[in-house]
């Protein structure tokens, strides 16, 4: 029995987007329902690099499949200047949960980037007005690549406003998408009053106001991840509909930590988490205008979720590399 190795080309063909819209999706259902297990993220901190590890564990069961898996992470920042290496490295084992047998080790990078696009298209899909044809951009590094094209799966996108510093990065932007999308350069208050916004910048002192986004604007803060990073102002999600995707991380990590921690922000603040609304519970938009927020932390159900679209539509085409992991013999 052979464990299938699949490589960043593998992943990126196979983690369809649509598909993996779909998975995560399910994976936030399940987790609201409690059909998951998902032990908080473990940290290995490394100052003498500038660096850390990430362990994100999990299990989700839905009503067709059941998956397990491991990500193995890390955020580098002086990788692409002193290595010439990505910030972040990632290698995502999947296993089966009856026999644990490793299924498959693959890419965990570009899965991580899948499966974010994958998360903000869900939130997008229940929060933004059913009309949305617009998207801004705040940041136009590699993530802001899949925002796009996982939202507009979702949405019928045709202008494209990006907001980022650095002009070279932009202009690569633009390039990639003119021929797909009315798509341009333009101020943060240009990408904000765009009727759905994606925020995909690391700062810790906030860029985009209140006053930045349009009165039915819906915006997917992505950029938070780790304590101390905030890039929408108090003013902003005090006026928001604040939809997270799980309390703790949310509030140790994700946009809302700042305010929450400092008391701008408590509970009763907070509309409710994705699952609450993909099932149900809680409403998702209900009017014509109002600004809402989703708070994207990634999840580990969403990698495995990821990953089991990965990995059965590989074996369904007969691709990627077999091997003898765990040693019990091949078999075609």
């Amino acid at each position: 029995m052979n464990t299938l190795l699949l490589d960043s080309e593998d992943v990126e063909e196979y983690a369809r987007l649509e598909d993996v819209i779909d998975a995560v999706e399910q994976a936030f259902a399940a987790f609201e329902r409690g059909d998951t297990q998902m032990p908080a993220k473990s940290y290995i901190d490394l100052p003498q690099y500038n660096g850390d590890f990430r362990s994100m564990p999990a299990y989700l069961q839905t009503e067709g499949w059941d998956a397990a898996g491991l990500k193995w992470v890390n955020v580098h920042p002086d990788n692409p200047t002193d290595h010439d290496l990505p910030t972040v490295l990632g290698t995502m084992i999947y296993s089966d949960p009856e026999t644990a047998f490793p299924l498959a080790v693959m890419d965990g990078t570009t899965l991580t980037m899948k499966r974010t696009g994958a998360a903000a298209a869900v939130a997008t899909d229940y929060l933004a007005v059913d009309d949305a044809s617009s998207l801004g951009l705040v940041g136009a590094g590699v993530q802001s690549y899949t925002q796009l094209r996982a939202i507009s799966e979702i949405r019928d996108i045709s202008t494209v406003v990006v907001s980022d510093p650095d002009e070279a990065r932009v202009e690569r932007f633009v390039d990639t998408f003119e021929d797909q999308f009315d798509v341009r350069a333009g101020s943060i208050v240009d990408a904000g009053h765009c009727d759905i916004l994606s925020t995909v910048t690391p700062v810790e002192d906030p860029i985009v106001g209140l006053d930045d986004v349009g009165e039915r604007t819906h915006v997917n803060a992505i950029g938070a991840d780790a304590e101390g990073k905030h890039e929408l102002s108090d003013d902003l999600l005090s006026e928001a509909a604040i939809v997270i995707d799980d309390h703790e991380q949310c509030t140790h990590s994700g946009e809302i930590n700042v305010p929450y921690n400092e008391g701008v922000l408590t509970d009763t603040d907070l509309h409710g988490e994705i699952g609450e609304v993909v099932v149900g519970s809680k409403p998702g938009r209900t009017g014509e205008t109002g600004v809402t927020v989703f708070d994207s932390t990634g999840l580990a159900i969403q990698d495995v979720a990821a990953a089991h679209v990965v990995y059965e539509n590989a074996s369904e085409a007969t691709d990627g590399h077999p091997f003898d992991l765990v040693g019990v013999g091949s078999s075609t």
